[in-house]
């Protein structure tokens, strides 16, 4: 009886009294007595009916943020995060079995990723960890008002698992201040570690918009969303499709600071540049001075926990996003990105600062990037920013069969 009572208050307050919804409920009231069903009924229908209101509200918001244009990309996900009710967690398991459960604390929105803090007093002892989870997590019961109601039904997504064989298995290495040391579990986390112990100081996750509200709400607790194969289409008629027509969109940054953020349009690729199992795409020549960028002063990735702070020089985080040539997203990826000391000494800026190199590498691509301290600006110039598409990948998107060139 009390699940057919909260059932019949959940109906009225979702259907907002509309004109028709008292007919069907009385329908469904007059269809099932409260004596006929069998133990738990109610409960399943409720339960049921959520899920399917979830569902609903899942796909409209979904739809809504597929609509917009990507320069109103950071505020439509704003408001898609806001209205789903949508947070994400960490699920730390050790090797005793027991769980560790953190939401985030913070987020912050770029144009085109969000970023996620984690920050707590007490952490999991690093070395009995053995797996960490990164779950989106929405409720699946609201109030009147459609705001969550707390320790109410959830429903979680994972996003990804990392094993971390009792803290033998940290990721990258990126880089490190007197405080703290960087690692980049891929994709999506930033593990902080203090110096002086193998202890956690804080955990960052960055996420790229594209495909984001999927991995967020459509997965379940124990496994991430399978999405639908990619179906390439074909075209006869262009010797060189899929070689040309690409855009890329730029931005390093950490925290509040912004220190390059360009879009690059009529990018293409020549059938001799395809070697090595890539196709070489260049965004910034190095031979042509007037493509060259500065990035905004000196460049550092911040960091906080619940009580220090500080920043880690030559690192920060790196977004790219790649369209093809209908404007679809090809390859999209936030991940944290260090300068190194350039290999090579012999560039044009040898006389004028040091230089310095930028990789990144993933199943997709590369992207590689030359800069130089120029002295007297005191400030970074990209003076070389490549692409390099996996030729493999490229030819499965695009239905196409290159080959490295061979002369």
């Amino acid at each position: 009886v009390i699940w057919y009572r909260i059932y019949i208050s959940s109906w009225k307050v979702n259907q907002r009294w509309k004109y028709d919804s008292e007919h069907l409920l009385q329908k469904k009231l007059r269809d099932t007595a409260i004596s006929d069903p069998e133990l738990g009924y109610w409960k399943k229908i409720f339960v049921r009916e959520l899920m399917m209101t979830r569902e609903k509200n899942v796909t409209q918001i979904m739809k809504s943020v597929k609509r917009y244009s990507s320069g109103d990309a950071s505020v439509n996900m704003q408001k898609a995060v806001k209205n789903s009710g949508l947070t994400w967690a960490l699920t730390f398991l050790d090797v005793y079995g027991k769980e560790t459960v953190l939401e985030h604390t913070d987020v912050s929105f770029r144009d085109s990723s969000l970023t996620l803090t984690w920050n707590s007093y007490i952490w999991p002892e690093l070395q009995s960890l053995r797996k960490i989870q990164l779950h989106g997590i929405t409720p699946v019961l609201t109030d009147k008002c459609y705001k969550t109601i707390k320790n109410g039904l959830q429903r979680l997504s994972l996003i990804a698992e990392y094993d971390l064989k009792k803290g033998r298995n940290l990721g990258k290495y990126i880089g490190q201040d007197m405080h703290v040391k960087l690692f980049h579990l891929h994709p999506y986390l930033i593990l902080g570690l203090w110096r002086n112990g193998p202890e956690i100081a804080f955990v960052m996750g960055t996420i790229h918009y594209h495909q984001l509200l999927e991995k967020s709400f459509l997965g379940s607790a124990e496994s991430p969303y399978t999405f639908p194969p990619h179906v390439p289409i074909l075209d006869d008629v262009d010797p060189e499709y899929g070689l040309h027509g690409y855009q890329l969109h730029i931005d390093l940054y950490s925290g509040p600071r912004t220190y390059l953020c360009k879009t690059f349009r009529g990018l293409f690729c020549r059938k001799d540049y395809i070697k090595n199992g890539y196709l070489r795409i260049t965004a910034i020549g190095l031979l042509k001075n007037r493509m060259h960028a500065p990035l905004a002063g000196t460049v550092s990735f911040l960091w906080k926990t619940l009580t220090f702070s500080g920043s880690i020089q030559n690192c920060f985080l790196m977004d790219v996003t790649v369209l093809d040539e209908s404007e679809k997203p090809y390859w999209c990826l936030s991940a944290p990105v260090q300068l190194c000391e350039g290999k090579s000494s012999e560039t044009l800026y040898d006389l004028m600062g040091q230089s310095f190199d930028l990789n990144y590498r993933d199943d997709i691509g590369r992207v590689h990037a030359e800069l130089i301290w120029m002295k007297e600006t005191e400030e970074h110039y990209v003076i070389n920013l490549v692409l390099y598409l996996n030729t493999e990948k490229v030819n499965s998107y695009f239905g196409t069969n290159y080959t490295d060139y061979s002369c």
